[in-house]
C-alpha cells in the first residue's frame, strides 16, 4: 500500500504541519475564508436555498452546527450542505486556476461543520484547509480540463476529496485511515456542467461537503474502502478522466500551493466574463448613446468565453451568470454588475433581452481566458472599442484584502441576515491566534427577523 498514489497523498496530508506552511499560503487562506462568509452571506436569504433548509429541517438529526446567515441549527451534514450551497449559489465564490474549480465552498463549509461540535483551535482548522484545498486542485489539475469538457461539474466531484481530506487532517487520521475516506469519496463523487444555471447546481457542491464530512467521519470509525481509490484501474481518476497525469497528484507536495493559484471574483459571474464585463463597465462610463443606438457587440476573447457563456436564451437570474448576452447587456445599460443585476427581475427587462440578439462571438486562442475586447458598432457614430489584457481578480490583478473586506460588508447587507461584518472580520484575520474556530460560524449567525 506504502507504494500507491493514494497513500503517497495520504501521508502527506497525515504528516504536514503548520509549521511547513509558507506565510503567504497562510494568508491566502483568510483571504479565502473572508471571501467565503461574504459569498455564504450572500447566499444565505437566496430562495432556493430557503426552500433546501426548510425541508433539511425535517430531517434535522440534531442541533450541532449553525447555517452560515440563518436562523437554523442543524447536525453536521446538514449544515454543511446548506452553507456550501450558500457559498455557490451565486457562482460568487473563488476560483482556482487554470481548473475553473471553486475550492473553498465544500472544504470550509465541512470543517466549519465540524468545529461546531469538537474543539478545533484557528491554527488545526487553517492548516486543514489548506491541505484540503490541495488534495482537490491536485485532483483537478490530474484530469483537467477533459473532465469539465466531458459534462462533471469538478467543484462537486473533486471537492468531495477536498473536504474528506480537510476534515480527516482535524481527526487526525492516519494514511490508512485517509486513504479509507478517499475511497468512500470516491463512492459519492458526482455532479454535471448541465445543472449550472439552475438550482439543482447547488446540490453537488452541498453533497461534496456533507459526503466529504461523511467519508471522512466513516473512515475514523474503521469503515475501509479500496488500496487505491484515486489510481485504480476503476478508481477516481480513470473514471473520471480521460488520461489521468498522475504526477500532478504527486509532483511538487509541500513546495507547489494550490491556494496560491486561488482567484477571487469581482462579479458575480462565470470566472470568464469578468474581462468582459470590466470592458463595457468601462464602455459605459460617460456615455452619449443609448441602447437602441447599437448595431451590434462583439465579444473577442479565448473560445472558452463563447462555449461556457454563449446563452442568449435565458430566462431566469440563476442562468444570467453564466450568460454573456445578460452580462454585456446588464453591464452596459447600468454601469454596474452586482447581484442586483444578475436577477430574475434584470433578465426580464425587454431593453436587455432586446440587446442579446446583437451579440456576436469572434474566438481567438491568442487571448487568454483573463481577457477580452468589446466592440460596440453604431449606425451614426465611430466603434467604440476596450480591450482588458488582465482581468480585476485575475492571478495578474489580485484582488485586495481591503476589496475583499468590503465584498463582504455589501454581501452581508445583500443578504439581510443582519450580521455584524466586523466583528467577523476581525475574527477571520485572527484565526491563526484563537483557540476556537467554531466562534467564527456564531459571529456569522442571522441576527434579524428570519428569514
Amino acid at each position: 500500500m506504502s507504494q500507491t498514489l493514494s497513500h503517497q497523498l495520504a501521508t502527506f496530508i497525515e504528516h504536514t504541519t503548520w509549521s511547513d506552511i509558507p506565510a503567504n499560503v497562510r494568508h491566502e487562506a483568510k483571504r479565502a475564508l473572508v471571501n467565503y462568509f461574504a459569498v455564504s452571506l450572500a447566499g444565505c436569504s437566496d430562495p432556493d436555498v430557503v426552500t433546501a433548509a426548510r425541508l433539511f429541517s425535517r430531517f434535522n438529526a440534531g442541533g450541532q452546527a449553525h447555517v452560515v446567515g440563518r436562523g437554523e441549527v442543524m447536525d453536521m451534514l446538514n449544515a454543511a450542505s446548506l452553507n456550501a450551497m450558500s457559498a455557490n449559489v451565486f457562482d460568487y465564490d473563488d476560483t482556482h486556476i487554470p481548473t475553473i474549480l471553486h475550492p473553498t465552498a465544500p472544504v470550509a463549509a465541512a470543517l466549519f461543520a465540524l468545529a461546531e461540535t469538537q474543539a478545533v483551535s484557528g491554527e488545526q482548522l487553517l492548516l486543514a484547509f489548506v491541505l484540503g484545498v490541495e488534495v482537490e486542485c491536485r485532483l483537478a489539475m490530474a484530469i483537467s480540463p477533459e473532465h469539465y469538457s466531458r459534462g462533471w461539474h469538478i467543484t462537486s466531484t473533486c471537492g468531495l476529496f477536498g473536504a474528506a481530506a480537510a476534515v480527516g487532517k482535524v481527526l487526525g487520521l492516519n494514511a490508512r485511515q485517509l486513504v479509507w475516506a478517499f475511497g468512500s469519496a470516491s463512492a459519492q463523487a458526482g455532479g454535471l456542467v448541465e445543472t449550472l444555471g439552475s438550482a439543482a447546481k447547488s446540490i453537488g457542491v452541498g453533497n461534496a461537503a456533507r459526503n466529504g464530512l461523511l467519508s471522512a467521519l466513516l473512515a475514523q470509525h474503521g469503515f475501509a474502502g479500496p488500496d487505491q481509490p484515486l489510481e485504480g484501474e476503476r478508481g477516481f481518476l480513470k473514471v473520471f478522466g480521460e488520461q489521468p497525469r498522475f504526477q500532478e497528484v504527486s509532483a511538487g507536495l509541500g513546495e507547489r500551493w494550490a491556494l496560491l493559484a486561488n482567484t477571487y471574483k469581482p462579479y458575480p459571474c462565470g470566472v470568464v466574463l469578468n474581462p468582459v464585463i470590466q470592458a463595457c463597465l468601462a464602455l459605459s462610463r460617460d456615455r452619449d448613446w443609448t441602447l437602441e443606438d447599437i448595431l451590434r457587440v462583439e465579444l473577442t476573447g479565448h473560445p472558452l468565453l463563447r462555449q461556457r457563456t454563449d446563452r442568449p436564451d435565458i430566462r431566469l437570474g440563476r442562468q444570467s451568470q453564466v450568460s454573456a448576452q445578460h452580462a454585456v447587456a446588464v453591464s452596459l445599460a447600468t454601469g454596474r454588475a452586482g447581484l442586483a443585476e444578475f436577477t430574475d427581475e434584470a433578465v426580464n427587462d425587454p431593453r436587455l433581452r432586446e440587446l442579446y440578439g446583437r451579440l456576436q462571438f469572434n474566438d481567438d486562442p491568442r487571448y487568454s481566458v483573463d481577457s477580452a475586447t468589446v466592440e460596440i458598432f453604431f449606425a451614426s457614430r465611430e466603434t467604440l472599442s476596450r480591450t482588458v489584457e488582465l482581468s480585476l481578480g485575475s492571478l495578474g490583478a489580485p484582488l485586495s484584502d481591503e476589496f475583499l473586506q468590503d465584498k463582504l460588508r455589501e454581501l452581508a447587507a445583500y443578504g439581510r441576515s443582519g450580521c455584524d461584518p466586523q466583528p467577523l472580520l476581525d475574527a477571520l484575520w485572527a484565526l491563526e491566534q484563537s483557540t476556537d474556530a467554531g466562534t467564527l460560524m456564531r459571529l456569522a449567525m442571522c441576527n434579524a427577523t428570519p428569514l
